[in-house]
């Protein structure tokens, strides 16, 4: 069965030479779309932006599976050619040997016209054979148009060759009648006017090539202000003599640049930016830190596509960033490409804004690549932008040439390390496949010390090549123990270090001060206001200098406005001097930061508990309720706990606990006891009784709630130990709450409500009304468990009453969570519904999302006893994915257990 997808005139599907109904003229777009490149995937979104722009892309998406199904019932008797749905996107896929659709016919039949001049003449014959008028008729919008003006140049090309071609083999006359025509659309194409010139003389009308050489000239000096090149200037001379090595001329005339460097090998992975490659924008800049792979995917990706630039590629390299800071002057590049192009020195202008107009004059039309490596900045790439939309432009550089994006149009593309799975396939293809499943741990490893980064990868391929008796493992040894080392080689292409400098070396002082101070701040990332801190800068010019910083490509900004560094790109960082005194100083301000909003924030979260003093801060962030700090809590968490270890580290004992402390809330609320547990167990370095109460309290709970209960019982102990050691009654009343919690885990409820009674009776003495409370909802919850159903309400009662007097929503919540629970006992499955959902309402709130979970957990059972399974599965649901969020396995099991009875 043959199958052809027609593009080259109106859009079509023929089978066996029957035309197939494709339906809708947007289906037809989709089948265009696809087929455009066949056998590829198109992403969906570049799929919705081909049919619709990108403003109705929003609309297509929700269209498209539609017309894909459509499409595919159209096809059906095409059984050789598919729509198949790969990740990210669709592919038109055929299972013959042969190009599915003309226009890829059309593209290899011009890559064969190769060899004799009879044989080209056959294939680019039979290219053109394949147009039927204009390409992708019947298909409308913005790309349609755009790819339509592509595919033209195509033809356009194949068609002069063609002229070539048979002017060698002497066949002018066929040409004379064509060649007019196409003369008069291109008056200034210097390949056209030697092809009617010598068509003219073949037929035997001499006289009129030299007429239509004078018209040319004067035109070229009229509009260019330059004389016509020397091979128009040497047909010119052969016709005035009646010279019969004509074809010289147009031989010499159709020579084109072929200047890219050989293609790189190995190279792995980057699907996703060569598909955004593939969308030809005029002109695209690559940006990244050095050595992520710019230069490679620019040419791996020009070589991929060769068949769409026939007019040539030209390649400089601008060393923009290289060991001896030599740029290149745009003028030499320029100077360069026209040294390519064939001009004659004696053509080429004095001025180099006139050698910039040559050379834009020179590609209009063309089909050529461009390819811009290593580039400084936007001001050395302007002058080597053709002025025509025909060519495609690849620009690489290390700084985001934000300029080019704005003033030019070009399309940003922010290349960035490999993934795991691409890393590991860069390490198999350099080495081998056999070494790397021999020694698959330390691959694994040296993937991840690497950390995607393709120069560090083949550097160490390198090494494991270079010197003998290295092996993975052995390699993953050094590199754990002197990164940096392992990564300088001492030739500046394979090292590491040397690659970076490149960039530091321009930085200015402030940019090289901040760029030191990111590399030692805690976390993994960092906000503006926290690094307005380290830095001890304004937030203003904190923002300017990390926007210098990302320009340069030596740190990224995610979309939450965070900005981080790459391992490799920190440790380089780090190597950088910083004096003690500035290096303290900045540690001090930013842990200060994190300590005393983390304060802030805790006090927000828990309106009620007992405080801590703190000394006054250098800088804090302001938060304005409890919503914002859980919030704040959630983001800045990692580096909060970093924030601790590096007091830690450098023997700020006070700031340790008092970080503990502050995270405490957050911590117990979100469910991570084992931070917890790490947090309090530094803080037990402190001194302070007071202190190491507190820490054995908290060490406890955590210990509690992760079901490990001799840990918790110990600590416990100690807590209720030293508390009556010092006689603080506070304390002693929260840590017979936190043992009346612990006595419930382990299933001994008497003893449990025990340790309730004796803290409610110590908060009741000490007078806050907060504590009693809350003491007062726990001695309601142990009687509720023993089954006193009327003291248990009684007391949770009390306890609601106080809560809302003094305005605690956190306590609240928990009451009426008990109160549920009691109602839920006692058979009033409605009055515990209501109960929970208020009790909901207030832990979403405040997004207490351990809360949330344990009522969601609670609601569905009133909600089962009622009958309500819809609204039990529901709740039970949600609880279920917070907790597999959370990783409570063991909650997560019961609820799946639950869900799976009312099935």
């Amino acid at each position: 069965m043959s199958v052809l997808v027609r593009l080259l005139g109106e859009v079509g599907t023929e089978v066996d030479g029957r035309p197939v109904d494709l339906g809708t003229p947007k289906q037809r777009c989709v089948l265009a779309a696809l087929a455009v490149d066949a056998g590829r995937v198109v992403p969906v979104e570049r799929l919705v932006e081909r049919i619709s722009g990108t403003e109705g892309a929003a609309r297509s998406r929700a269209t498209l599976h539609s017309y894909i199904s459509r499409l595919r019932r159209s096809l059906a008797d095409a059984s050789s050619v598919s729509i198949v749905r790969r990740s990210g996107g669709y592919a038109l896929i055929a299972d013959t040997i042969e190009p599915v659709t003309d226009l890829h016919r059309f593209r290899d039949l011009c890559t064969q016209a190769r060899g004799d001049d009879a044989d080209a003449v056959s294939s680019w014959t039979e290219a053109l054979a394949l147009w039927r008028g204009q390409p992708l008729t019947g298909v409308d919008g913005a790309w349609a148009e755009a790819e339509r003006d592509r595919l033209v140049l195509e033809r356009q090309a194949a068609e002069h060759d063609l002229a070539d071609a048979l002017l060698r083999l002497g066949k002018g006359g066929q040409l004379v009648s064509e060649l007019s025509g196409r003369s008069a659309q291109q008056p200034l194409d210097e390949r056209v006017a030697a092809q009617y010139m010598l068509a003219l003389h073949q037929v035997g009308r001499t006289i009129d090539a030299l007429e239509q050489y004078r018209q040319v000239r004067a035109r070229l000096v009229e509009e260019l202000g330059t004389e016509p090149g020397t091979a128009l200037q040497e047909l010119h001379q052969q016709l005035l003599t009646a010279d019969c090595a004509l074809t010289t001329a147009v031989r010499a005339r159709t020579a084109t640049p072929r200047q890219l460097p050989m293609a790189p090998t190995p190279f792995v992975g980057r699907r996703g930016e060569l598909e955004l490659l593939d969308a030809s924008a005029v002109v695209t800049a690559i940006a990244g830190s050095g050595g992520v792979g710019k230069t490679w995917l620019a040419l791996h990706w020009a070589h991929q596509n060769l068949h769409r630039f026939p007019d040539g590629q030209l390649y400089v390299d601008l060393r923009g960033f290289s060991p001896d800071g030599d740029l290149l002057d745009p003028t030499a590049a320029v100077r360069g490409f026209l040294d390519a192009l064939g001009v004659e020195s004696g053509r080429i202008p004095i001025e180099p804004h006139a050698q910039t107009a040559l050379f834009r004059s020179l590609v209009a039309g063309k089909r050529m690549l461009l390819v811009l490596d290593n580039a400084a900045d936007t001001t050395q790439v302007t002058p080597l932008l053709p002025g025509s939309g025909s060519c495609t432009v690849l620009v690489t550089s290390r700084n985001r040439l934000p300029g080019l994006v704005t003033g030019h149009g070009a399309r940003h593309l922010s290349l960035d390390v490999l993934d795991d799975a691409a890393a590991h396939d860069l390490l198999v293809a350099r080495l081998g496949a056999a070494q790397v499943s021999s020694e698959p741990d330390a691959a694994d490893e040296l993937v991840r010390l690497c950390g995607g980064f393709p120069l560090a990868l083949s550097i160490i391929a390198g090494r494991v090549h270079t010197y003998s008796g290295s092996s993975l493992p052995t390699v993953a040894l050094e590199l754990r123990e002197c990164m940096l080392d392992v990564l300088d080689e001492g030739d500046p292409v394979a090292s590491l270090p040397a690659v970076l400098s490149l960039s530091y070396n321009v930085l200015t002082s402030e940019q090289a001060l901040v760029f030191g101070l990111l590399a030692i701040a805690p976390g993994p990332d960092i906000g503006l206001p926290a690094a307005a801190c380290l830095t001890g800068l304004s937030h203003a010019r904190t923002r300017t200098v990390l926007r210098g910083l990302e320009q340069a490509s030596l740190i990224s900004q995610d979309a939450s406005g965070r900005y981080s560094l790459h391992d490799l790109i920190r440790r380089y960082a780090a190597s950088r001097e910083l004096a003690a005194d500035v290096r303290e100083a900045a540690l001090r301000r930013v842990v200060g930061f994190y300590l005393h909003t983390a304060h802030a924030a805790d006090r927000l979260v828990h309106l009620h508990r007992v405080d801590i003093e703190l000394d006054p801060p250098d800088c804090a962030l302001s938060l304005p309720d409890a919503a914002a700090a859980m919030q704040w809590f959630r983001t800045e968490h990692l580096c909060v706990l970093a924030a601790q270890h590096t007091a830690s580290t450098l023997g700020w004992l006070k700031a340790v606990w008092q970080l503990a402390w502050s995270l405490s809330t957050f911590h117990q609320l979100r469910g991570h006891h084992h931070d917890q547990i790490a947090t309090w167990q530094a803080a037990l370095s402190a001194t302070d009784p007071a202190v190491r109460v507190l820490g054995h309290r908290q060490l406890g709970i955590a210990h509690t709630e992760l079901g490990r209960h001799p840990e918790a019982m110990d600590h416990l102990r100690q807590a209720l130990t030293l508390a009556e050691q010092q006689g603080d009654e506070t304390a002693q009343a929260h840590t017979h709450t936190v043992l009346g919690r612990a006595y419930e885990q382990q299933g001994d409820d008497r003893r449990s409500l025990e340790h309730c009674v004796r803290a409610l009776e110590l908060c009741r003495a000490l007078g806050n009304q907060v504590w009693e409370a809350r003491a007062l909802n726990g001695v309601g919850w142990a009687a509720a468990r023993l089954g006193e159903h009327d003291l248990a309400r009684e007391h949770c009662l009390a306890a609601l009453d106080l809560h809302r007097a003094h305005h605690d929503p956190s306590g609240e919540a928990g009451v009426l969570d008990s109160l549920g629970y009691i109602a839920h006992l006692a058979g009033d499955h409605e009055v515990a519904v209501a109960h929970y959902r208020e009790s909901l309402a207030l832990q979403r709130e405040l997004a207490f999302d351990y809360g949330i979970a344990e009522v969601l957990s609670s609601l569905g059972a009133p909600h089962a006893a009622l009958g309500q399974h819809d609204e039990a599965r529901a709740v039970w649901q949600e609880a279920l994915e917070i907790y597999q969020q959370q990783g409570r396995a063991e909650e997560a099991e019961r609820i799946q257990e639950r869900l799976d009875t009312l099935e």
